[in-house]
């Protein structure tokens, strides 16, 4: 993929992108390569968008894809934070629940012979989870 970078030193004619959201995550980047791009006669193409910025139709388009994208990242971002704010508001703590694992009576079982595989599958958590915990405790 082209680079602003790559553009200075001229190494290729256009920037040919799936979508253009692929390529930036904001209007400013966009709209600053664009400017790179063109300050340096390279083109920039959407292939599913159908937007070619040698056009002045497509340099619009472009634009205005650009800070649509740009809003629904952002309208995204607010609703997971504001999902957040309430659950938290409501005492919820959100992520996975830490389970509280015998970590005496482990080591003994694994002292005793049994594999780190055994005493994971019978606790149902994985091997590196017990490895990391057993760790964790030893520090």
């Amino acid at each position: 993929m082209g680079s602003p970078r790559l553009a200075d030193l001229k190494k290729f004619d256009a920037v040919i992108v799936w979508k253009f959201d692929r390529f930036a995550r904001s209007s400013t980047h966009l709209l600053n390569s664009l400017e790179k791009f063109r300050s340096v006669g390279i083109e920039f193409v959407s292939l599913t968008e159908g937007i070619d910025t040698s056009t002045v139709v497509g340099k619009m388009v472009f634009t205005v894809l650009g800070a649509v994208a740009e809003m629904e990242r952002s309208v995204t971002v607010e609703r997971i934070k504001a999902g957040l704010r309430h659950a938290k508001a409501k005492g919820r703590i959100p992520g996975k629940k830490r389970r509280l694992l015998n970590l005496p009576a482990i080591r003994e079982r694994i002292s005793e012979g049994e594999s780190f595989r055994q005493v994971a599958n019978t606790l149902r958590i994985s091997p590196a989870l017990l490895s990391r915990r057993l760790n964790e405790q030893a520090l």
